[in-house]
Parts: structure tokens; C-alpha cells; sequence
């Protein structure tokens, strides 16, 4: 896998104001004759370079538009930050079903059109099927914004965002650390943030999460964590539920998702919104992308 270098600059040929005068008749021995009218016709310098780097430009514009109208920048204390701090760990709690994948994939997206790059790790579901929840949920924000570049704006982010997959049962911070090392030395892939879809928490060792914390926080990957919660198990005061408990202390941010009626309610129980934040943000069940319930 190839990863393009971020940050390229494009050599731009500086267009003068200089030009040739095309005529319809042969001027006479080099005289300089205009046309009747005095118009000329004007015959700009052909630039590759120029068309490339306008076409880049104009991808650039798209993805900032898109980061400031999407409503997951009311999680975020600015818009040059993230949700989730340098090395942080981040959750998503929610019964099966309701959108956990849906909101971490909308996460990752957002990351990408910044350009970071993104490693995705599903302990559940193959590579491809991870891939098509990607480009749904692409294809609805690119319908709901009126992208006319979707295509070639999907082909740049692409390289930034790699799938794993993983045993649940061979998931550890060992095998992690090692398949990141080697995609780091060969100079394959280095994230800035990792998502990890299908972590056990209602069987696994508490110590596994602390070493995952450990290897995190010592390359400063931002992660974030899917957490399968079951309807008959009631939360804690802070509406932590049992999965999270003992554990949450290595999380600086806690979602959850709540189902009301028609309508899933994003819930921050920890991070910048909690404690009486009031971004009001929902998934539409139709989509299952963000919105803002103003």
C-alpha cells in the first residue's frame, strides 16, 4: 500500500499579462495591425500544473466546508481541536443496533478530511463489510451537502484510512504494537487515530485496556471504542454502565447513545459536554448521521 506525502506543493506557473494577438489575416511584414473593433483575442498559457493545482485547491475548500458544517465541532472546545485529547480514550456506549459503528465511522471521517490518518480495527466483521459502512455513510453526507466532487474527494481520503481485522481472541496491546511497528518501519501506514469496533468488555481483563492505554498514550494515538450496553442492566449515578466499571478512568470521553421514541440522543457522560453541556446532538434514524437539534 502506497500512501501519498501530505503536505505536497504544487509548482504554479506565474501567468503574465503579456499575451499573443490571434488574427483571422496575416499581419503585413510584422506590423502590428489589430482588427477592426481593436478586440483581441486573448490566448492563455496552457498549464497543466495550474489545472492540477486548482483542482486540489478547489478539494481543499470542499473538506474545510465540510469539517465546519459538520456537528460533531460542537464536541470540540474549538475547531482546531479534536474530541478526544493526544493519547486520550474515547467511548461510545449503546445497545446493539443503535448507531455505535454509524457515529465512530462519522469520527473517522471527520479525521480524514482533516488528513490523519485513521486505523480502523473491527474484532467482528471482515474487511469488506467494514468498508461498505464507510461508503454509505459517505454517500449520505456527501447527498445531504450537495457534493459534486464526491468521487474524487472519496479517492483522496482513501489513502489515509487503513481496516484491520483481528481475533477477539488474539486482540492484545503486544500483537497491536507489533503490526504498528512494522507498518511504521516500511513506511505502510502511522495513525493519529485508531478506532477499535467489537472490544469484549463484558469477559475481558481489565489489564488489557491498561496496556492498550499504555501504548496509546505513549505514541499520542487518539482511540476511541465501541461499548455494546444491554437493555435490562441499569447505569451507575453517572450513567456509566457495568461494561465501563473499574475501567472508566482511562477514559477521557464517554458517549452514549439513547434511543427516545423515534429519535437517538448523543449523550456526553464524560468529556467536554457533560455536566449540563447543551449541544443537543442526535443521529437521524433514516441516515444515522449527525445532526444538530437545535
Amino acid at each position: 500500500m502506497t500512501i501519498e506525502p501530505r503536505g505536497t506543493k504544487i509548482a504554479i506557473p506565474a501567468i503574465t499579462t503579456d499575451y499573443q494577438a490571434t488574427k483571422h489575416h496575416p499581419p503585413a511584414h510584422g506590423a502590428d495591425h489589430p482588427e477592426p473593433d481593436g478586440r483581441r483575442d486573448l490566448i492563455l498559457p496552457k498549464s497543466p500544473q495550474r489545472v492540477i493545482y486548482l483542482k486540489e485547491r478547489s478539494l481543499i475548500m470542499l473538506k474545510n466546508d465540510l469539517i465546519l458544517r459538520n456537528p460533531l465541532r460542537l464536541m470540540q472546545n474549538d475547531e482546531a481541536e479534536d474530541t478526544l485529547p493526544e493519547g486520550g480514550f474515547g467511548a461510545v456506549l449503546a445497545r446493539a443496533g443503535v448507531g455505535k459503528t454509524a457515529l465512530l465511522v462519522q469520527l473517522s471521517l471527520n479525521s480524514l478530511l482533516k488528513g490523519q490518518n485513521v486505523l480502523h480495527i473491527s474484532l467482528n466483521d471482515p474487511v469488506n463489510k467494514v468498508n461498505l459502512w464507510y461508503e454509505e455513510v459517505f454517500r449520505h453526507i456527501a447527498r445531504q451537502y450537495a457534493v459534486t466532487q464526491a468521487d474524487e474527494l472519496w479517492e483522496v481520503l482513501l489513502p489515509h484510512r487503513f481496516i484491520m481485522t483481528f481475533r477477539v481472541e488474539g486482540f492484545s496491546a503486544p500483537k497491536l504494537e507489533e503490526r504498528l511497528t512494522d507498518f511504521s518501519e516500511q513506511n505502510i501506514f502511522t495513525p493519529q487515530m485508531i478506532i477499535i469496533d467489537g472490544f469484549p468488555f463484558d469477559d475481558s481483563d481489565p489489564t488489557l485496556l491498561s496496556e492498550l492505554k499504555a501504548l496509546v498514550k505513549k505514541n499520542g494515538y487518539r482511540t476511541w471504542f465501541t461499548v455494546r450496553t444491554h437493555r435490562h442492566e441499569e447505569p451507575d449515578p453517572s450513567g456509566v454502565t457495568r461494561q465501563l466499571s473499574g475501567v472508566a478512568d482511562l477514559f477521557e470521553v464517554i458517549i452514549q447513545l439513547q434511543p427516545e421514541g423515534k429519535e437517538i440522543h448523543i449523550n456526553a457522560l464524560k468529556g467536554k459536554e457533560a455536566n449540563g453541556g447543551g449541544s443537543k446532538l442526535m443521529l437521524d434514524p433514516s441516515t444515522m448521521l449527525i445532526v444538530d437539534n437545535k
